[in-house]
């Protein structure tokens, strides 16, 4: 008998659950939630539709540079904030005036695809979206030069899905509107390398006193290394993730015969000098996102 009321209770109960269920599917399949799920989509489109309406346009850059960026006046207001007055070098040089190897270097650092993709890499991406998923965050991973271009112009530096979201849309605009070419003039003048630091010029003059025009393989690598986290990771900081990933750039630039075994060898020991007789710094090879 003890185990026969058992079993009738839990039957009970197990048939309680079946009718909570089929009433949660019975109103699933009703009329309320369909509409509900109707104005909730719609909802979403509208806003997506405004969003989209209100992004800048990126024809006008075509032949006309930018006065300042988002990321300039953000870093700006951060100074003011901190009490600081803002700081901003920039110089504006041609690409023409910028080294091959230089170039080189900051592609294979920040996105080897660039001339392959249409503004996004999509394998990348899911890589991210999955990394995303898995983490229960949105790291930097994935963003391609035009995606930091975009960014950098127009947007701020914070990880939400909107702004994520606006990053893509705006880079599509780019790469639609203008030439490869111009697109990387713009983020090669535009970019931060180190506080109130913009553009190869000013990176070049900043960290090693020297106009881009005359910056050595070594000294490019170091540059290009440092867009990761270019405030945190500069020439004097002793960041181990600066110097391992310059000499991982030389070496990709070897691979790729962009620089040849010897230019590589001579870069690699050049690299060392630059970055020797540093305090070690605690650094990984995390990054602030620029």
């Amino acid at each position: 008998m003890p185990f026969r009321g058992r079993w009738a209770r839990m039957g009970s109960r197990k048939s309680e659950q079946a009718r909570a269920q089929g009433r949660q599917r019975g109103w699933r399949r009703g009329p309320w939630f369909r509409r509900l799920l109707v104005v909730a989509v719609l909802g979403l489109v509208v806003f997506a539709v405004c969003e989209y309406l209100t992004l800048p346009e990126a024809e006008p850059l075509l032949k006309r540079n930018p006065e300042t960026t988002a990321l300039i006046e953000q870093r700006a207001a951060e100074a003011r904030e901190a009490g600081r007055k803002p700081r901003r070098r920039q110089s504006w040089v041609s690409l023409s005036n910028v080294p091959k190897h230089v170039i080189n270097a900051v592609l294979a650092s920040e996105d080897a695809s660039f001339y392959l993709h249409e503004g996004v890499d999509t394998v990348e991406l899911e890589k991210a979206m999955e990394e995303a998923w898995k983490e229960g965050k949105l790291g930097r991973g994935a963003s391609t030069i035009t995606q930091q271009l975009a960014k950098n112009l127009w947007l701020s530096t914070d990880r939400s899905l909107l702004r994520k979201a606006k990053e893509l849309v705006l880079a599509y605009r780019l790469e639609k509107a203008l030439p490869k070419s111009r697109i990387l003039a713009l983020y090669m003048n535009v970019v931060e390398w180190g506080d109130g630091v913009y553009g190869i010029e000013a990176g070049a003059r900043e960290h090693f006193g020297v106009s881009a025009v005359n910056l050595a393989p070594a000294q490019g690598a170091v540059l290009a290394a440092m867009l990761p986290a270019p405030r945190k990771r500069s020439p004097n900081s002793g960041s181990k993730a600066l110097k391992k990933r310059a000499h991982w750039i030389v070496e990709q630039l070897q691979v790729a015969k962009r620089l040849s075994p010897e230019q590589a060898s001579e870069a690699q020991a050049e690299i060392d000098r630059i970055l020797s007789g540093k305090p070690a710094a605690e650094d990984t090879d995390e990054d602030d996102e620029p």
